[in-house]
Formats: structure tokens, sequence, C-alpha cells
């Protein structure tokens, strides 16, 4: 340990995961290709930073489709959205990318599997997030959303033999099963998914935090208040034994406070966070002494999608 004790351990993997990576490339290959405005229903993804360098360069983030211009071009978000989203957009001739994450188009295209064949679908997700939204929105009668202990004693099926849980593909692991555990002893018939609804970013993220929580003063997660998967990285960190941990978007917004008494800082990312707000907290904690840094590399992670068909196409042309 170098002298006074002071050290970083920095958290691999972190931040972009392919599906945001994917979004924003999306967003930027729409403004080169077609020039601004672009119009993006939603965030594109949660971080503040991302969506005010966009909105900088032309991009007019709105909440819902009726928003954009009759005929303009609008970019669904990664968090995906309802088919009576795609709906609107249809009727008001609008020109439509979908950046959808396709973890997320997997969990819509298993509602409609199970949703036919005329199953409850529990979604364990957290109330009023996007994806969510979207989810739930591809079998509204089938799908009962379930977030807190409450809502599963709450949830009722017609069929407990003909019931499945899905998950929105950001959420903490370990919470999530203990969400299923609850369900379960109500329903021990339900099904599981046919695949793993959380995404490998996200669990990656929290496995490498658990690895180093213990040996950590203070966790620090770079990441956006409205993003799940940044919020869950706290939870997990102090979980995992981690005396403190905060959530920040940047450097700056670190209480230097948090510092006192500290040796050991660990350093991590949301999954919507660029990699540069990572360095520029690192820059800040060396100006504060804390200048020798250790990865903590739990995966490699070498996952990417390709853009959305609708940019390939226009690419091509």
């Amino acid at each position: 340990m170098p002298a006074g004790g002071k050290r970083v351990l920095l958290a691999k993997p972190r931040g972009y995961c392919a599906g945001v990576d994917r979004a924003v490339i999306a967003v930027e290959k729409a403004l080169e290709l077609y020039g601004a405005p672009v119009y993006v229903r939603k965030e594109i993804v949660h971080n503040r930073h991302v969506v005010e360098t966009l909105r900088e360069r032309g991009v007019i983030f709105v909440d819902e489709t009726s928003e954009v211009p009759e005929g303009e071009l609008v970019v669904f978000s990664a968090h995906g959205v309802s088919p009576a989203v795609h709906a609107e957009a249809a009727e008001r001739n609008l020109r439509t990318i979908d950046a959808t994450c396709p973890l997320v188009t997997k969990v819509h295209k298993e509602v409609n599997r199970f949703a036919k064949d005329d199953y409850d679908i529990l979604l364990i997700g957290h109330e009023g997030h996007e994806e969510v939204e979207g989810t739930a929105g591809e079998a509204p009668d089938k799908v009962q959303l379930v977030d807190t202990a409450e809502d599963v004693d709450k949830v009722q099926v017609r069929d407990p033999s003909k019931v499945i849980w899905l998950s929105q593909t950001t959420l903490s692991v370990d919470e999530t099963m203990e969400r299923v555990d609850q369900l379960r002893d109500k329903f021990p018939g339900l099904a599981d998914p046919p695949s793993d609804d959380i995404c490998y970013a996200t669990t990656n993220r929290q496995v490498a935090v658990k690895a180093m929580a213990a040996e950590c003063d203070l966790v620090l997660v770079v990441g956006s208040t409205n993003s799940s998967n940044s919020k869950r990285l706290v939870e997990v960190a102090l979980k995992a034994g981690a005396r403190a941990s905060h959530l920040v978007d940047f450097a700056h917004e670190v209480d230097e406070a948090w510092l006192e008494g500290v040796e050991t800082v660990g350093v991590t990312s949301g999954a919507s966070v660029p990699d540069v707000l990572v360095m520029d907290l690192l820059a800040w904690l060396a100006e504060r002494g804390w200048d020798s840094v250790d990865e903590v590399t739990t995966a490699n992670e070498k996952i990417a999608f390709a853009l959305p068909h609708e940019l390939r196409k226009a690419a091509k042309a």
C-alpha cells in the first residue's frame, strides 16, 4: 500500500455497455446522415452528460411522440417503447429509428410469446421506469408489475400452473431473486424465463463491485439518479461490505467530507456512463492524494451490437 495508505480500486467492467454504445452512436449517426434537429423520445440513455452533449449538437428530447412535428425523424431510446408508441408514430407519419437495446427487445419478445400462450406474466421491475412501461405495453392485459414485497401480496393469477416471471434488465440480481423467491412461495408452479433477463453488463458491473467493496472505506459510483443500474451499484456496494457509497454524475459533486478517514476508495460507473467521467473523477481524487490506482477485473466484455437496421439501410443508400 502506498505511503499514507491512500489508494483507489477501479472496477472493471464499468461504464458503457453494448446497448448504450449502440444507442448513442445511433443518435450521432442520425445527426450525421440527416442533420439537426433529430428528435429523441425520452432520454436516449439515462446519463446527464450524454443527454446534455447531444442536446448541444441539435438533438431535441421529448417526453411523448405527440410532441414531434409530423413527418420528422424520431429515435426511440435504448429502454424500448410499447406497440402503442410505434402505432402513434406511424399515425403521425414520423420517420423512426428504433435504438432499443437488443436485450430489452428479447424481453419484449418473451412477453409476446407467453401472452400468446395465455400465461399471467409477473414483471419484476421499478414502477414508472421507461423500460418497464415499454415491456408491459406489449401485453398490458397479461402483465402485472411486481416492484415491492407488498406487490407480491397483491398479485392474483387466473391459473397458478400458467404463470411466469420476467424482469427489467437493469435490476440488482440479488434483489430480483429475493422477489422471485417470494413469488414462488405464493405460486410454487412459477415458471422461469427461458433465459436470463438481467443483462450481462448489469450483472458484470455488480460482480466487479462485490469483488472490491469489502476492501473499500468508500465506493463512488459515477451515474445519474434516474439510472436504475447505477443506483443498484450503490446498494450492491453497501451490501457487499463497503463502509459508505455514493452516486455522483460528476467529480465536482463529491463531498470532500466523505473522504475524511478514508484510505481505500472504490470507483465504478453505471452502464450508461462514458469513461471520460470516470477519468475526471480519478484526476480529482489524485489531486487530493488518492493517486495510486489498481484495477479490479472480474470479466472482459467483447459484446457489440449492430446499429439499428434503419441506419444501416440509410448508410448504404
